[in-house]
């Protein structure tokens, strides 16, 4: 099985990845104007990190452009959904995070356009679309976030395979997303197709196999490393920054561990929302999130991504690369495919009863 990995120039480096309608404004300026950039008007972000980091990011751009950042925090399922319901009259400018693959079927639909920013130069090209549909603003791995407390209890050791996740021991102990609305869910169903070499009956039969040991499929993919933190289930199948965020914010029974035959990554996005209603400003809000200013709000609340621009500050927290196994993730590929695997998905694991 071949495996990949990422840029020279990121390898030594640590890796840092509720309702639709709860949104914030950040209101730093009494009409939008103002602000060391010099901007006006509003920019209004479908934003699919955690509540902290898209607020942060709001209220950053902000200050330093003038221009007022309001935006809705999502899953990155629901925020492709939301774009499709209002594709004749969008409300928003700009769709940020989530994995690329999600952006690449965004943009199939028609609800992205291509915008090829002048600070995506300074991307490396693994982590952008050529053609300006996406680019990447962190990277983060897959893995397996497990409350050591309960293992201990089920008398199972914290899992490195995704076949110990299929353990009978772990029968109700394991969370994951529902694929269709988290985009890291879908990272581990495309992560099964690609070491199933691309055959689905193979992924299917092992998902439906997973299927008998998930407690829930959750609406968030970040929600799973909560679950596991409060003791509700013994493993969450998060990106691994996800559980780092919960280890600092109290749950320290926490594990991080990645599978030995290999893990999906994602390559958090941003892309630019076709008609929305502040085109201009959700270029300026692009070109902002591709330099360090940006990229190095994460770590400040919580959010442990590597990222994407190489003169952004990395920290401690962050896991390593060079110790995960990656295996070669198409997100090209990945998002032609999602409509048409979440729909399988829906159809034949999710409604199995379990024994």
């Amino acid at each position: 099985m071949s495996r990949q990995r990422l840029a020279p120039s990121l390898l030594a480096v640590p890796l840092g990845l509720a309702a639709v309608l709860s949104g914030c404004a950040v209101d730093d300026t009494a009409s939008g104007s103002g602000g060391s950039g010099g901007g006006s008007g509003t920019v209004v972000i479908a934003c699919t990190p955690q509540e902290e980091q898209c607020q942060a990011m709001a209220a950053a751009f902000t200050k330093s452009s003038g221009i007022k950042a309001t935006y809705v925090r999502m899953s990155s399922g629901e925020g492709v959904a939301r774009l499709d319901s209002a594709k004749s009259k969008p409300e928003f400018d700009v769709l940020y995070g989530g994995p690329s693959d999600g952006h690449v079927a965004a943009s199939k639909a028609g609800l992205t356009e291509k915008y090829v920013s002048p600070e995506a130069a300074a991307i490396p090209d693994q982590y952008k679309a050529a053609d300006g549909t996406w680019t990447g603003t962190y990277v983060g791995a897959l893995g397996f976030c497990s409350n050591k407390d309960v293992l201990a209890e089920l008398g199972v050791a914290a899992p490195t395979s995704w076949e110990d996740l299929l353990d009978p021991r772990l029968k109700k102990n394991v969370a994951i997303a529902h694929p269709s609305t988290s985009g890291t869910s879908y990272t581990a169903v495309w992560t099964q197709m690609v070491l199933n070499g691309m055959d689905e009956a193979k992924t299917f039969d092992y998902l439906t196999k997973l299927h008998q040991n998930v407690l829930q499929y959750s609406k968030s993919g970040s929600a799973p490393g909560q679950m596991a933190g409060r003791g509700e289930v013994a493993v969450g199948v998060v990106f691994s920054h996800d559980c780092v965020k919960y280890q600092k914010e109290g749950f320290d029974m926490l594990e991080n561990t990645f599978p030995s035959e290999g893990t999906g990554y994602e390559v958090g996005a941003v892309s630019l929302v076709k008609n929305g209603p502040n085109a201009e400003n959700g270029k300026k809000f692009i070109d902002w999130t591709l330099t360090p200013e940006h990229q190095d709000i994460g770590p400040t609340v919580g959010s442990f991504q590597i990222p994407t621009n190489p003169d952004a500050k990395v920290t401690d927290e962050m896991v390593k690369l060079d110790e995960v196994t990656l295996v070669e993730y198409d997100a090209e590929a990945a998002g032609e495919r999602k409509k048409e695997i979440t729909a399988k998905f829906d159809a034949e694991v999710a409604p199995q009863p379990k024994e």
